[in-house]
């Protein structure tokens, strides 16, 4: 019988053939949801996407891009947004 902590949905199950010709179950963490933009709720590009260990283990430059609000606003919203920021200091 499989453990306990193994028999929750928190763990995909995954059919695997063994070199054995034996089919076995394994299980694996289930993906994180991918990430949103707080504006328009469209999905984040660029953004890594991953357990918080495994998106520990990247490089700065590999989590989010490189520009503001950068793994925040999508660049539609970010571009929108600047765009305001601009016209308001101008006037």
């Amino acid at each position: 019988m499989v453990k306990g902590n193994l028999r929750s949905r928190t763990f995909r199950r995954i059919h695997v053939r063994t070199p054995a010709g034996r089919n076995v179950i394994h299980y694996r963490r289930r993906k994180k949801a991918k990430p949103q933009c707080r504006q328009c709720g469209a999905n984040l590009l660029g953004v890594a996407r991953g357990t918080p260990v495994q998106i520990r283990k990247l490089s700065k430059s590999q989590r989010r891009p490189e520009r503001p609000y950068g793994g925040v606003l999508c660049s539609s919203c970010t571009r929108n947004l600047i765009k305001q920021q601009t016209r308001v200091v101008s006037k």
